[in-house]
């Protein structure tokens, strides 16, 4: 790392102090431009917004990430879906949802984040360059989720209000249903919202059915607020997230079942269903000022997140305890948020085998950081953004050797820069660099200490670097960018070791090509999205089944358009196509899905919608690239589903 890009951090700090002086006159701030949505999208940060949420009718993460070609997921059921951006797990990102920290899974063969999507407002990606306040764990970059409130639902006023949710499938899901309420009074606010989402295995392309897939889906919400005359707003959610359906399951080592809902079967025996169990308890309070000016707009949280895995023939929960304080100061030309974020974590399991196989253990994480993030204009042709961050942290290891537990200290120090220049009335350039200390790795809970007692010999901490340069195009019509990009990650140690050695390390690198065109007219617009990844482990192509590392992604095309027909009727799809990739460890084949949908809602009833959607209209027979072991002789692949056509009512009271 050069000596200048090392003094970014030490310009964060340097700024602000000239710009507040001793006027108490409050600023405020305007958009900066960096962080307009054009410029963050070609440096690697995308937001799907509520418009594009609502467009794509999320009954599932899959479904959330469907325009995305930088974004793919796999797994057919709930429990089993993971996210992969440019190829890289996002156990190697920072997830947040309303700011809060996410734990990754506690088992390997079920998704990171069980997520309802019901109340889904935005989601933030960001693609390797990730910022200072994104919390720490930012590795390859990190996905914020952000969610509803009264305060969105709610038009302006009304003190309650309810909305209603059914909806079924020819293929999968039997019935979905969703009932929220919602009212304010005076400065207090409220939220409820349940969710039951149930079905039946699903059919592939093929007409066969895929064992274990069938949805089984709960989710509880609510949602409570009071903001004071003056501002000062307190927020408290909570929420529990379950998935329990019976489940694909095959023998393992100790004789015992473990469900594998993200195979179709594995060629060693055969499978059973067993129920298995996701399920994540969330918490949080958070501390806002709406009326904010100036040098002082804090927010301060507290989170618990719990998720628990029953894998039959295992068990395992990660709890984490977080919190973050922050302040958004007003500078010259933009803003410098700072403050401090910690966590505490713990992943914990039992196995459920004889001998070595029954065996448990525990590991805890403990990490405080410090951060700063200033996104200025300097001047009207050239925006910047650059930050840092320091982090400190405290591990105790699951063995129990002749002085107790293996327990290790570390700190590093993480640094950003951006920059959004104007070249002319419709070209700008973009280029941003990071360089991020990633700490410690939690083991899989799960199977801490399964069949051998774990070995810390050689454990460390990781980093990774980032880079990324690209130009856009705009002419309020057509829009269209393209930026090349390398995240590497390096020191990376065993969550799911061999023979115990957690301090077995792996180095995975992203690198390639993202591409967008966009059209837009005054009742509709369409867009294609190119993303070309090679991930690579150690030097060679990286596997199916490298679990929590990444997966083989070649080149991904997604397209998305939408149109107006007129104030009833709306139409739109989406289409992913997967070209055949030859460079991973084994050739993967390629594949074209297409979405359509059509919406109607009567005048004469404006808060009734009706929608219906065909998803893979031409039943293609596929497995989703970032499905798990599709490279593999050893496993049978999971297909995603065929033809689908759903039907789904919402009315708003």
């Amino acid at each position: 790392m050069t000596l200048r890009f090392l003094m970014l951090p030490g310009t964060a700090l340097v700024v602000p102090l000239s710009a507040f002086g001793q006027d108490s006159t409050p600023l405020l701030l305007d958009t900066i431009r960096i962080e307009a949505s054009d410029a963050q999208s070609v440096l690697g940060n995308d937001v799907i917004t509520e418009e594009e949420l609502d467009a794509r009718n999320p009954s599932s993460t899959k479904d959330v990430f469907v325009g995305e070609s930088a974004v793919t997921t796999g797994g057919g059921a709930a429990i089993a879906q993971k996210v992969y951006v440019n190829g890289i797990e996002e156990s190697l990102l920072s997830v947040t949802i309303d700011g809060a920290r996410q734990n990754k899974s506690a088992f390997h063969h079920t998704g990171n984040v069980l997520l309802d999507p019901e109340l889904l407002k935005s989601v933030e990606i960001t693609k390797g360059l990730a910022p200072a306040d994104a919390g720490q764990g930012a590795l390859a970059g990190s996905i914020a989720y952000e969610t509803k409130t009264a305060g969105d639902l709610l038009e302006d006023g009304e003190t309650f209000g309810g909305r209603v949710k059914l909806g079924t499938s020819d293929n999968g899901t039997d019935l979905e249903s969703a009932l929220a309420i919602f009212g304010r009074q005076g400065g207090f606010e409220y939220l409820l919202n349940a969710t039951r989402r149930t079905g039946s295995d699903y059919e592939d392309g093929d007409g066969k059915t895929v064992l274990g897939t069938g949805a089984d889906l709960t989710d509880y919400v609510g949602k409570f607020a009071y903001q004071f005359d003056s501002g000062h707003r307190f927020e408290f959610a909570a929420s529990q997230t379950e998935d329990n359906g019976l489940r694909a399951a095959q023998a393992g080592p100790g004789g015992i079942l473990f469900i594998r809902p993200d195979f179709a079967g594995v060629a060693s025996g055969p499978s059973v269903l067993t129920e298995g169990l996701s399920r994540r308890t969330f918490y949080t309070l958070t501390y806002t000022n709406a009326q904010a000016q100036g040098i002082w707009d804090p927010t301060i949280q507290l989170s618990h997140n719990e998720q628990e895995i029953d894998a039959s023939g295992v068990y395992g929960t990660n709890k984490s305890l977080s919190g973050t304080f922050k302040n958004r100061f007003a500078i010259s030309g933009g803003s410098l948020t700072a403050g401090f974020d910690f966590f505490n974590e713990t992943a914990e399991g039992e196995g459920r085998g004889p001998g070595p196989f029954g065996s448990s253990g525990r590991e805890k994480l403990r990490n405080l950081g410090f951060f700063a993030q200033a996104r200025q204009d300097l001047g009207t042709r050239v925006s910047v953004s650059y930050g840092a961050r320091y982090d400190a942290q405290k591990f105790t290891g699951a063995d129990n050797g002749p002085d107790g537990a293996t327990k290790l200290s570390e700190s590093g120090l993480s640094a950003n820069g951006a920059v959004d220049v104007i070249l002319s009335d419709n070209w700008t350039l973009n280029a941003g660099v990071a360089s991020t200390w990633g700490g410690y790795e939690l083991g899989e809970a799960a199977l801490v200490n399964f069949g051998t007692a774990w070995n810390y010999d050689g454990f460390t901490a990781s980093r990774a670097k980032a880079g990324r340069i690209g130009l856009r195009f705009d002419n309020g019509v057509w829009k269209a960018s393209a930026a090349v990009f390398r995240t590497d990650v390096n020191d990376i140690t065993a969550v799911l070791p061999t023979a115990g050695a957690r301090g077995a390390t792996a180095d995975l690198t992203s690198q390639g090509i993202d591409a967008s065109l966009e059209y837009n007219w005054g009742v509709g617009f369409a867009r294609l999205n190119w993303t070309y990844a090679d991930v690579t482990m150690d030097g060679d192509a990286v596997g199916s089944t490298a679990y929590y590392l990444g997966r083989p992604m070649g080149q991904i095309i997604a397209l998305e358009g939408g149109w107006a027909l007129d104030d009833q009727w709306q139409f739109g799809g989406t289409a992913e196509i997967a070209r055949e990739y030859s460079d991973a460890a084994a050739p993967l084949p390629g594949y074209e899905v297409v979405n359509v949908y059509a919406s109607y809602t009567p005048r004469s009833l404006g808060n009734l919608e009706v929608r219906l959607d065909v998803r893979n209209l031409f039943d293609e027979t596929y497995a989703s690239r970032s499905s798990d072991g599709v490279d593999s002789s050893r496993v049978i692949a999971l297909n995603e589903p065929g033809r689908t056509i759903g039907l789904t009512a919402r009315l708003k009271f």
